[in-house]
């Protein structure tokens, strides 16, 4: 028997490994099934070229529960004495101590960097034992036994058949390592794509009532995935099947990309782009990735760009190291290529559905546009690739390349300044009315009502050369797209305040709301009153929603344009009905113009003088009129809200237009109701 002291240059390697990388200590059942695997596929190895003569047998690792044990058993090549010394016994450990303070809350960068798979057995165990028998001919078995210090034990023991027993007695404040259901779960985590058969305990079957094992293995992998079959051997069945094995509640993909990669480095892998819903937050990190069949992580930004982390699937590629920290998987070059390569890739795939059988892309569309669309918006050399088959869909469910859309409109939405104008709507039923107006017009409306459409409108602007787009309902149809100079209202001075007043002191009053109210020569069978928002201001607010540093605009109250149109027979008949019900107007006007007057003829006096030179009374005679100004102004105000309070035809006209844009609720939408049947009765 052989007794001696681990080679490190530091005594200190057990309480790090129990210490620092307790936070991820389940890893070390992936750690030695792993290397069980590596044992077998080397034995299969040498079988192929002659190195082994022996039999190859049934090559399934097997780990098994014991009271308060877990066994990793294999059949592989085995070890000598020799061998335990040089690859156990001799860890290259030079500068533990400076490493293990830079990377101490990083189980994966410590084990990975030195090989210290195996040492991983100590973060949850008290002892291990490693029992093998090389396969190489009269090889004798050996007993391998640590407790988690530098000092170890090598002995000649017995043992019938090749391969290596690896036994992991459980510490204490791991028993939970000792319970089925978590070993299985780690299993199906880590090891369910092994090349080589798993086995964790018996299959199971209900007899009596009650489940009883059988003699057949329960083999937790498949050890032939889809992803490591060639495309030709594969139907749509067995994609969808997998998919729905890796997503059990998922509804089926609209399709799939099969990746097969061995230069300039390797990566095979199948991406499915899933049916997002609504949140995007909520759809990511769905990739697993894998390195030679063992799992890695789902957490793959950074390996693959920020879009494609909506997408679901594998990728597996021995080019990106299994045991590195995400720090280091970011910065490696092979994962930058391989980031690249799989943008090309998945372009590639949606140009060529779009280029060979566009009627399903455009089916897809809806399902598709996010992946698309937060594609363009975050990488330059997706949108240069994605612009060609990127879809514009209409209000009436049509499909448009960019270049064919531009071309449908530029004749008849162009504006006076040769800007192309993009009409869109973002619901089809609360701007019914809007849509159907602007079509009258001969125009074409956009439908913009995807989670990323707001942003999409923005980078599109940039992008395009002299283009606006411009939401159907944020201005009047004649200001949508100008044809020509406006046409100047032909009301006095008096009527338009008169108008203004009237309507403005009906309108609701609330924080949330604020109404402005203009009046324009529209035509005369367009609407008399309506509601528009301004493009800009609200679509800062719909930004605000979706992108930090904006919040500002989302706290600001909702900013509308309540156009009154001076031509129509309704506004002209309230106009002439303020005239004779208003009377009390015109001699406070008549004393406002005295105060106005007055008030000029003074300041005029105050012009070239310093602020000490002018009177304390000419000062306090201008503060005078200023507020004998107000005052008259207020009661002139309130002469208009009292007509404007009990007349019905203004009430009903405000009301329409905001049950119009669904801003009509609750006992305003009540007092609406009832006042039309009094209309429809009188």
């Amino acid at each position: 028997m052989q007794k001696g002291n681990i080679g490190v240059t530091t005594e200190n390697i057990f309480p790090v490994i129990k210490k620092f990388l307790y936070s991820e200590n389940e890893i070390f059942l992936r750690e030695i099934v792993s290397n069980a695997v590596d044992a077998s596929q080397k034995l299969k190895t040498l079988a192929s070229i002659g190195e082994f003569k022996g039999e190859l047998g049934d090559l399934t690792v097997h780990v098994t529960l014991g009271k308060d044990t877990i066994t990793i058993s294999d059949r592989g090549i085995g070890l000598t004495a020799e061998e335990i010394d040089k690859y156990i016994n001799q860890i290259a450990f030079s500068g533990a101590n400076d490493f293990l303070e830079k990377y101490k809350n990083d189980a994966n960068s410590i084990i990975g960097h030195f090989g210290l798979g195996f040492y991983s057995a100590f973060m949850v165990s008290k002892k291990v034992e490693i029992i093998t028998k090389s396969y190489k001919e009269d090889a004798q078995a050996v007993k391998w036994t640590c407790d988690g210090s530098p000092e170890f034990t090598l002995e000649e023991t017995e043992k019938a058949d090749r391969g290596t027993d690896i036994i992991l007695y459980i510490d204490d404040d791991c028993k939970e390592f000792l319970e089925e259901s978590r070993i299985n779960q780690m299993l199906k985590k880590y090891c369910s794509f092994l090349p080589v058969a798993i086995a964790f305990g018996k299959k199971k079957e209900w007899k009596d009532g009650k489940q009883v094992e059988t003699d057949e293995d329960n083999i937790i992998n498949e050890t032939s995935p889809i992803w490591t079959r060639k495309p030709s051997e594969l139907k749509d069945e067995d994609y969808k099947k997998f998919y729905s094995d890796l997503y059990p509640m998922s509804d089926e993909p609209l399709f799939w990309i099969h990746l097969n990669v061995d230069y300039p480095f390797h990566l095979t892998g199948v991406l499915y782009f899933p049916k997002v819903k609504s949140n995007i937050e909520l759809n990511k990190n769905k990739i697993q990735l894998y390195c030679n069949q063992v799992y890695v992580t789902d957490s793959v930004e950074g390996i693959v760009p920020d879009f494609l982390t909506l997408l679901h699937g594998v990728l597996d590629s021995p080019d990106i190291p299994l045991n590195v920290s995400r720090s280091y998987l970011q910065s490696d070059a092979n994962v930058k290529k391989i980031s690249t390569y799989i943008t090309k890739k998945v372009a590639d795939r949606l140009q060529s559905i779009f280029k060979n059988d566009r009627k399903q892309f455009e089916e897809k569309w809806n399902d598709l546009k996010i992946f698309i669309h937060y594609g363009m918006l975050t990488q330059e050399d997706f949108y240069n690739r994605a612009k060609d088959f990127a879809l514009l869909t209409d209000t009436d469910d049509k499909h448009f390349t960019f270049d064919e859309y531009k071309t449908l409109i530029k004749d008849n939405q162009t504006d006076k300044n040769d800007t192309l104008v993009y009409l869109y709507a973002s619901d089809k039923d609360e701007q019914h009315s809007y849509i159907e107006t602007a079509k009258a017009k001969g125009y074409n409306v956009l439908l913009m009502n995807g989670q990323l459409d707001v942003a999409v409108v923005n980078m599109l602007e940039q992008k395009f050369e002299k283009v606006r787009f411009t939401r159907v309902d944020s201005d009047v149809i004649s200001n949508l797209i100008q044809k020509e100079d406006e046409t100047k209202v032909t009301l006095v001075a008096s009527q338009i305040e008169a108008l203004s007043q009237i309507f403005k002191s009906q309108l609701p009053q609330t924080n949330k709301l604020q109404f402005n109210v203009e009046i324009k020569p529209l035509g005369e069978n367009e609407a008399p009153v309506v509601i528009t928002q301004s493009e800009y201001m609200r679509r800062m607010k719909e930004m605000a929603n979706i992108q930090a540093g904006m919040s500002f605009y989302g706290e600001m109250p909702d900013m509308y344009n309540v156009v009154l149109n001076a031509n129509h027979t309704l506004l002209k008949q309230i106009l002439a009905d303020e005239e004779s019900n208003c009377t009390a107007v015109t001699p406070i006007q008549e004393q406002m113009d005295a105060v106005n007057k007055q008030r000029d003829e003074l300041k005029e006096s105050h012009k070239g003088k310093k602020d000490e030179e002018i009177p304390t009374a000419e000062k306090d005679q201008l503060e005078a009129f200023d507020k004998q100004w107000n005052e008259l102004k207020a009661k002139k105000e309130e002469i208009y809200a009292g007509y404007a309070k009990s007349n019905k035809v203004i009430h009903q006209l405000i009301d329409l237009s905001l049950l119009q844009n669904g801003m009509l609720k609750g006992e305003a939408l009540t007092n609406f109701v009832k006042r039309s049947i009094d209309l429809i009765q009188a």
